[in-house]
């Protein structure tokens, strides 16, 4: 992201009011709280204002920011809790899947046709799980996953407990395997029928 002694000087600057250290902040940071925004909201318009949102209350907050925590969580505390809010008061459908999956074939590498099918179908199947969390798990998950912050940071991220991320991360993996389950048996069922229909 940036160099430590750079953000420093960058922070005390800005907690003085120089827009132009404020503006190098934003820079360095844009990347991971758009990103965030948009795993959290599914939408990259919606993550554009909220990310913008979150620098804007990052600014008018900046004289509360602890120097000896790190900035990157707190940025990233001020980002997750405005999308939660976001989730909350308009009830923005689930996490588009296809934006979140880590390591996800790119569209450059023009997999086949049933390639291409598998593809969209375990995006759709991964879209689904999400759909049947609540936004602060669906947060832990996003935190845990696809930023890989240990259950402390996640904790100052979203200010709860350690004891509350891990509970919600085993609620979390208990649902997604469950839904994963009855997906498949579905699945199963659907192809015995075809199989079935197929011999007659």
């Amino acid at each position: 992201m940036t160099e430590r002694g750079n953000e420093r000087e960058w922070i005390l600057h800005a907690r003085r009011g120089d827009d132009d250290a404020f503006a190098n902040l934003v820079e360095a940071y844009q990347v991971p709280v758009y990103n965030l925004c948009c795993r959290m909201l599914g939408d990259p318009i919606q993550a554009e204002d909220a990310a913008q949102e979150s620098f804007l209350k990052a600014y008018r907050g900046l004289k509360r920011y602890d120097p000896n925590r790190p900035f990157a969580t707190w940025l990233l505390s001020i980002a997750s809790h405005h999308c939660i809010d976001r989730l909350r008061r308009k009830r923005i459908q689930a996490i588009s899947l296809s934006e979140l999956l880590p390591n996800q074939q790119k569209p450059d590498d023009s997999p086949g046709p049933e390639a291409a099918l598998a593809i969209r179908e375990h995006q759709q199947a991964v879209r689904g799980m999400l759909e049947h969390l609540g936004n602060h798990d669906r947060a832990v998950v996003v935190l845990r996953y696809w930023y890989e912050l240990s259950y402390e940071e996640i904790a100052q991220t979203l200010s709860t407990s350690v004891s509350s991320v891990k509970s919600r991360l085993h609620r979390a993996r208990r649902q997604l395997a469950r839904y994963w389950m009855e997906q498949e048996t579905v699945a199963l069922a659907t192809r015995g029928k075809c199989d079935e229909a197929s011999a007659v």
